[in-house]
């Protein structure tokens, strides 16, 4: 598929400026806004959003993956001690009849519950689906209280490595199908993280709050993560500075090999089961043809608490400036990893279903794509209508609601003017605006030789065709098309 060009680096910081519309202020008199982090989506922007969508479940599909979906609410207790930190983020709803419930927070625990319900010890799924977050939702980081998850995810008992490296592969198929331009996975491993803490120092209750500040690092600096370690985790600041000379690694193949000889490191069983995986992993991304895409990058902890290995995001860049620039990371679009403890948290005997999947996000995707096409001037059609049914003359709303019904019921997509008398002009211009291809013409001088007049409506050509063989001809021209 060709490349788009990226966008220049103005339209980059206007577009992401905009990503959240700021909450609107209401004039006297004007209707209630909706709420904040929430958004409507025009039909223009449904066309962009079902095409994106489209082609990501189609990825999925090659792949093998079923679809599931689950209720948009779940017990409290199910979605409790899930996401550490973020925790806080889950919406509860008012008790209801005796029981405690949230909005679902992500598709992934939902998923586990239901491996866990109904004992399924193998599954390939898919799921697009709304989630919710009590976010502050902020302008700058297009962050949305309510927004759109597709998820792809393998749960079974298999040999290393493989279902990890098909998640990176689907990644890579969906990025470049949606010709975002270019894009990198950073790679990492919960197991070598928590190797890299011990051997620096970080006492092991600190573990998970240590990484959740490192997630911070597309956020904010290392000098301010630094901080919020020392000053709000209570971390040595001579431990924050060893995690530092770590966490700035990143590389490829021979990064891992690296890593192998790293003396401290190398002492920690954890890290080096880690670092043994990563090496196949990296075996596997080059079958596939994709590991100069990915990124071994010790600096990536991805906050939730679920994730037991390999970890994974991917980042758009922006081709840098001048030469000899690093590219900028233009922010996460797509995210996910191993979370092989998560059933048994689900199953009263604590049976476990290792599991690894990935996260799209689209919202960010959907606001990209839309710009890209606003900046080349792409016409959006919002309906798929194939044929107008009009007419020149009056009192022939009968015969074109007969002729209607027959395209409709061959399976055509077909309009017509809701009016008895329309002047031809307007029926014409509508075909023209809307970008209906082909426009159907029935008046008494069709009626009486037993032919319609079909009219190309781009080069506004005419013939006359045989009514019966009408459908047909229609058929034909849209397959060509």
């Amino acid at each position: 598929m060709p490349q788009l060009r990226l966008l220049p680096r103005r339209a980059w910081a206007a577009l992401f400026s905009q990503l959240l519309r700021p909450p609107c202020t209401s004039s006297p008199g004007a209707v209630h806004c909706h709420s904040q982090g929430t958004r409507d989506l025009s039909p223009q922007q449904m066309v962009v959003r079902e095409k994106i969508l489209d082609l990501v479940v189609s990825c999925f599909k090659r792949h093998g993956a079923k679809g599931l979906d689950t209720p948009a609410f779940e017990l409290k207790e199910v979605l409790t001690e899930k996401y550490g930190e973020d925790s806080g983020l889950i919406y509860d709803l008012k008790d209801q009849g005796g029981e405690l419930l949230s909005l679902r927070y992500d598709l992934t625990v939902p998923f586990a519950r239901y491996l866990a319900m109904n004992k399924v010890k193998k599954m390939k799924r898919y799921h697009v689906g709304k989630v919710w977050r009590r976010e502050s939702p902020t302008v700058l980081q297009g962050r949305y209280r309510e927004f759109c998850q597709c998820d792809f995810d393998i749960a079974g008992q298999f040999d290393p490595m493989i279902p990890d490296a098909e998640c990176l592969k689907i990644m890579c198929e969906i990025l470049s199908g949606l010709q975002l331009g270019d894009f990198l996975i950073k790679v990492n491993d919960r197991r070598i993280m928590d190797g890299m803490f011990a051997v620096c120092g970080v006492p092991e209750s600190k573990f998970r709050a240590v990484g959740s500040s490192i997630d911070k690092l597309d956020k904010m600096s290392w000098k301010d993560v630094r901080h919020e370690m020392v000053a709000k985790k209570g971390l040595a600041p001579e431990v924050a500075d060893q995690i530092g000379d770590y966490i700035q690694c990143h590389g490829g193949v021979t990064l891992v090999e690296q890593m192998f000889q790293d003396p401290r490191l190398s002492q920690n069983k954890q890290a080096l089961e880690g670092l043994e995986d990563l090496k196949l992993l990296f075996e596997y991304l080059t079958l596939f043809g994709i590991s100069e895409k990915i990124s071994f990058d010790l600096s990536l902890a991805r906050g939730l608490d679920y994730y037991t290995g390999v970890i994974y995001e991917a980042i758009l860049l922006q081709s840098p400036a001048q030469a000899g620039e690093e590219p900028l990371s233009m922010g996460s679009v797509a995210a996910g990893g191993r979370y092989d403890g998560l059933v048994g948290m689900f199953d009263p005997k604590g049976h476990n279903v290792p599991c690894v999947g990935l996260s799209i996000g689209v919202e960010r995707i959907f606001s990209i794509v839309e710009q890209r096409m606003k900046t080349l001037g792409e016409r959006i059609r919002t309906s798929e209508t194939q044929v107008f049914v009009a007419t020149p003359q009056k009192n022939f709303l009968q015969e074109r609601l007969k002729l209607i019904a027959e395209l409709w019921d061959a399976g055509i997509k077909a309009e017509m003017l809701y009016k008895n008398n329309p002047k031809l002009l307007t029926q014409l211009h509508y075909c023209e605006n809307m970008g209906i291809p082909l426009a159907v013409i029935i008046g008494e001088q069709e009626l009486k030789e037993g032919v319609i007049k079909l009219r190309s409506v781009a080069s506004r050509e005419e013939v006359a065709i045989k009514r019966e063989n009408l459908v047909a001809e229609i058929q034909k021209r849209l397959s060509e098309s």
